[in-house]
């Protein structure tokens, strides 16, 4: 089948072709840099990060991804006045937070990430626009706040399919200024109070974007007038992503081709987030847990489904991940060559010859992903019955098409244990360190196996015990002891 994505403006299953032949234009909505990034917050980056690598991987397309950063609103003012901090250091702070929580978890970076704060030209155009057209207008009150007049839009609420009517008041800036409770900022008017550095200059007077306005204005600049895909959190339809689309194609923009929306994660069945008190960081978590146990835990449910973090769930995690690399370090000893370079192999295979028919049927449908990870271990649990049945000599050509071509699909899912990012050797982080550190455990092993053979099985138990202390797993086969680490 070909690709085909949930658009959520049509709520329809579509199939995807991109505007131009060969290329493609995302949005991703970022993160307001308001403080520290956890789990719940970076789900959409590794969602959307499993799509951008199969759109490139699968089908071959040019992907130029946009996730902007939101480095100025009111969150922002109030937190960084109650930490006695400048806005912008306040912002920069949790910027290089999220940049650093988002490459631990293997999450490509954008082809562009720009900042609201350094577009307000093109914010301002826009507004220009709006205006000419008769879709906004200046506040009467000298506020200088500049607001979407929501009833000039007929086809306002189209995205998340809502009568005007029955919408709450927008709650973005002062209603005295507004001809209608529902109309929306485009541009805040300085206030007594905020830091001078916060506004800049406009024939309205000194302000501020408007939030949603930053994100029209960015998606213009770098994907042009019309795009592909725009995607964020399901939290974000309403009012943000709604507001984007009605004061961008009220500007003339066609804008967003494709809307997509990851779902939360939740605990004990309410979203993750800092004023419930369940926040997990990311930074926070991979001090006790490796990161592509969590990049795996954060990207195996399906995109629009809800991940319940709760007691147990990075065990399940890693006990998968583990199985993946239990596997990769055994089929490795058979096939004979350095990691490396079987992920340049891979990475050399054509679409067909790296992904079987099922896993390319998965993700093109709607990117599937626990559907792509059935395949996966499917060519795990084949790949194990082929070494125990020949655990000496092996199928080297075949353990070796198998090793290939799940590399290729995990490579696609971000999760690949041979991938340098995460050690390189299914578990080591470099040649040297898994030679030196292989030879340690297997001397351990051939003492355990000696203390055996002497029937000292106090010794034994011992060796084995402190090994597993250590994080070392030792599977007993016929052929004699295995080892992973966990």
């Amino acid at each position: 089948m070909s690709l085909h994505l949930f658009d959520t403006a049509s709520r329809t299953l579509r199939p995807f072709e991109p505007l131009e032949p060969g290329r493609v234009g995302m949005y991703i909505c970022g993160l307001t840099t308001q403080g520290s990034p956890h789990i719940g917050h970076v789900r959409f980056a590794v969602a959307f990060d499993v799509l951008r690598r199969w759109l490139e991987r699968g089908h071959g397309y040019d992907v130029t991804l946009v996730r902007n950063v939101t480095d100025i609103d009111d969150k922002i003012l109030a937190k960084s006045a109650e930490a006695g901090r400048p806005w912008w250091a306040w912002s920069y702070l949790h910027e290089r937070e999220t940049a650093h929580a988002l490459d631990l978890l293997g999450v490509l970076p954008p082809t562009y990430e720009p900042r609201a704060t350094g577009h307000i030209t093109e914010q301002l155009e826009l507004i220009e626009i709006l205006l000419e057209k008769g879709h906004a207008y200046v506040a009467e009150d000298g506020s200088g706040d500049v607001y979407f007049d929501v009833r000039s839009w007929p086809a306002y609420g189209e995205l998340t399919r809502q009568k005007l009517e029955d919408m709450e008041p927008a709650g973005d800036a002062d209603p005295r200024g507004k001809r209608d409770p529902r109309d929306f900022a485009l541009w805040k008017g300085h206030k007594p109070g905020e830091p001078e550095t916060a506004s800049w200059p406009t024939p309205y007077g000194r302000g501020r974007p408007g939030w949603h306005l930053e994100c029209s204005a960015m998606a213009r600049k770098y994907l042009g007038d019309a795009f592909d895909i725009h995607g964020g959190g399901v939290d974000l339809r309403f009012p943000h992503h709604e507001n984007e689309q009605a004061q961008s194609r009220a500007a003339g923009l066609d804008f967003a081709n494709f809307w997509l929306h990851n779902a939360w994660v939740t605990v004990k069945g309410a979203k993750m987030g800092k004023s419930l008190g369940n926040a997990l960081a990311v930074t926070e978590l991979t001090r006790t847990v490796r990161p592509l146990v969590l990049r795996y835990y954060l990207g195996a449910a399906h995109y629009r489904s809800t991940v319940e973090y709760g007691e147990g769930s990075l065990e399940e995690a890693l006990a998968a991940v583990e199985r993946i690399e239990g596997f990769l370090s055994r089929a490795l000893e058979v096939v004979g060559e350095p990691a490396d370079a079987l992920l340049e192999a891979s990475r050399a295979l054509s679409v067909d010859e790296a992904f079987p028919a099922a896993f390319r049927e998965a993700l093109d449908d709607d990117v599937n992903v626990p559907g792509a990870l059935a395949v996966v271990f499917g060519a795990v649990r084949e790949g194990n019955k082929a070494l125990e049945a020949a655990p000496d000599a092996g199928d080297r050509e075949g353990t070796r098409r198998t090793v290939l071509q799940l590399v290729a699909m995990l490579d696609v899912l971000g999760v690949n244990p041979l991938d340098p990012r995460w050690g390189g050797s299914a578990g080591a982080t470099d040649n040297r360190t898994s030679t030196v550190l292989a030879a340690l455990v297997q001397e351990r092993l051939d003492a355990r196996a000696r203390a055996r053979a002497d029937k000292d099985f106090a010794t034994a138990d011992a060796i084995r015990d402190q090994l597993t202390a250590l994080g070392v797993v030792i599977e007993d086969t016929p052929s004699g002891a295995r080892w992973a680490l966990r």
